[in-house]
């Protein structure tokens, strides 16, 4: 199997959708917790990347094996096993070799920090499997946009700012302890959902993205019989609920003023919005796969460059005592 063929197959270009919110994670660690871990970075960098890349050729191979029709709405350009001829074998070796990197990555770091990891980097594992596997995967039902947005964007950073915590922090804000077959689960609801709020724009710009491709895929979807949630509530309510998250991904703005970054900063972030609601409203005007779905993905990546940028100067600032 090509390099093209292979990026192709795992869609590489669509990987921004975890590696942001895992850059996220990290200097908001670095901004409220004074810390980081270079060894568990490279190591959640590594099992993030494989995991997603083997998700997303999964999701492929099984569109593939159970598409009702091969031709048509662009299907022998998107699709890389028809596109590029590939063989079933190869394309299942590649899947298993990403998993295997994965797995292996997750096991090293759950042995170097804690039983939180095993917990949430399983049930991430599970996810990522039933999201494209099994009798009904969650992409084929009007649960991938909740779905997707809560584990890459809140489940990401949350995993990616807590490896890097020494012991006294992390069971200050979540932890679990076992001993004698006993389990005890520390969480100080204030952090949580202080982070969850921060969270905001990567959750709600993740389920964006999965909603606006399953906009511009209902006919094929209605075809194949996926029942996304477009296919439930419409392209009318579809296309307002796309333009209603953003405006609730802006909410963060308030935790991050709670967690004393710079208003000025906040204030930069929030002059984001306007550019994000003309793509909105571009999309919105012609939701097309080929033509402004991109719009989607820019506004993701936009939005949540903007949050990274503001708590990386607000990192480098507050260590030279500037602010």
């Amino acid at each position: 199997m090509g390099i093209q063929a292979f990026f192709k197959l795992v869609e590489i270009q669509t990987k921004v959708a975890s590696m942001i919110p895992f850059l996220f994670g990290t200097v908001y660690a670095m901004f409220r917790f004074d810390s980081f871990d270079g060894v568990h970075f490279a190591l959640m960098l590594a099992s993030l990347l494989s995991f997603d890349m083997a998700t997303t050729a999964i999701n492929n191979y099984y569109d593939y094996k159970k598409a009702i029709k091969k031709n048509g709405f662009g299907y022998e350009q998107h699709n890389a096993i028809v596109r590029y001829g590939l063989k079933e074998s190869a394309v299942v070796s590649v899947i298993v070799i990403l998993l295997l990197t994965a797995a292996g990555c997750g096991i090293a770091l759950f042995l170097s920090t804690g039983w939180l990891i095993l917990l949430l980097g399983g049930l991430s594992f599970a996810v990522g499997i039933l999201y494209s596997f099994g009798p009904i995967p969650i992409s084929r039902m009007p649960l991938g946009e909740l779905f997707s947005g809560l584990f890459m964007g809140f489940v990401i950073i949350f995993i990616s700012a807590w490896i890097h915590l020494d012991n006294p922090i992390r069971l200050a804000v979540l932890d679990i302890d076992l001993w004698s077959g006993m389990a005890a689960i520390h969480v100080n609801f204030f952090e949580v959902i202080l982070l969850l709020v921060v969270s905001l724009p990567a959750i709600l710009g993740i389920a964006n993205i999965m909603l606006a491709n399953n906009i511009c895929d209902m006919d094929e979807d209605v075809e194949n019989k996926r029942y996304t949630l477009p296919v439930y509530i419409g392209t009318k309510h579809s296309l307002k609920l796309f333009r209603l998250l953003y405006c609730f991904a802006y909410l963060d703005l308030v935790a991050l003023l709670m967690i004393k970054v710079h208003p000025v900063l906040v204030a930069l972030v929030l002059i984001t919005a306007v550019p994000i609601y003309k793509k909105s409203v571009i999309f919105t005007a012609d939701p097309s796969k080929q033509k402004t779905f991109v719009i989607a993905v820019q506004n993701f990546v936009f939005m949540n460059l903007a949050r990274i940028a503001a708590l990386t100067i607000a990192v480098i600032f507050t260590s030279q005592s500037l602010f």
